[in-house]
């Protein structure tokens, strides 16, 4: 299995707080794996050092087998890695398909808009192109961050609880969205989400942090059978779901 993304150990320390302690995950071509955990579990933060912007106390970031852990977010961006937030981080004074389009500018070969209008329809934006992105209600200006981080045809992505604030058709198109860039342009998908249901259905593996420690990794299936994800995070049923919005 060929694997785009490796973190090694990575370790995260808030004065005498660790948020990180020796969490490692690979991640591979076209895979699309689910980072759960409890608030306070370290997710966003191994977000951040993946990403590129923060630096770790331990461990490093493999991407294509290249040490990339000093490596800046804007380089990172530029060989294949793109990362959408909790809080939404569009262009509100563009419209919908030059937020799309600008994604692609630094290559300066002129923007694909070919790719941008597919991603546009695939997103249920195509009616909204020409609309100001800051007047988006919030699970279609959710979108618009997916279609942009997808513009220029990542080679990993790292969603930071995309389901935030999407109504139920819009979870299931977003759903659709991730697995094609997975099985057509074999985009690494790595995503936040504290929706468990959601997670579950869309992933082929899951990652489990606690307390900035790896707690487990399987499939949907073992991870909801693991005795001690239920109690740590899960709930005594399975079913539980944690409240949105935390900054982990």
């Amino acid at each position: 299995m060929s694997h785009v993304l490796e973190a090694e150990a990575v370790g995260v320390r808030f004065g005498g707080v660790r948020a990180l302690d020796g969490v490692g995950l690979r991640l591979a071509v076209g895979e699309v794996c689910g980072l759960i955990g409890p608030n306070g579990a370290g997710k966003t933060t191994f977000f951040d050092v993946v990403s590129g912007i923060r630096r770790p106390d331990a461990g490093r970031v493999l991407l294509d087998g290249a040490d990339v852990t000093r490596r800046s977010p804007v380089w990172r961006a530029r060989h294949g890695m793109r990362r959408t937030f909790q809080r939404q981080q569009l262009f509100g004074q563009l419209t919908v398909a030059d937020n799309l389009l600008v994604a692609q500018e630094w290559r300066r070969r002129g923007a694909d808009t070919g790719r941008a209008n597919a991603l546009l329809r695939d997103c249920g934006l195509a009616d909204l192109s020409t609309s100001y992105a800051g007047t988006l209600p919030v699970g279609r200006a959710r979108m618009v961050e997916l279609a942009r981080a997808a513009a220029d045809r990542p080679r990993v992505l790292l969603l930071d609880e995309p389901a935030s604030g999407m109504t139920a058709e819009e979870r299931a198109r977003l759903a659709a969205v991730v697995r094609r860039l997975a099985e057509e342009d074999g985009c690494a998908v790595l995503l936040v989400e504290h929706n468990v249901a959601f997670v579950m259905e869309l992933c082929s593996r899951v990652v489990v942090l606690d307390l900035g420690r790896v707690l487990a990794e399987g499939t949907p299936e073992g991870i909801r059978a693991d005795e001690r994800v239920r109690e740590a995070y899960l709930g005594t049923t399975g079913h539980q779901t944690p409240a949105q919005g935390s900054h982990t």
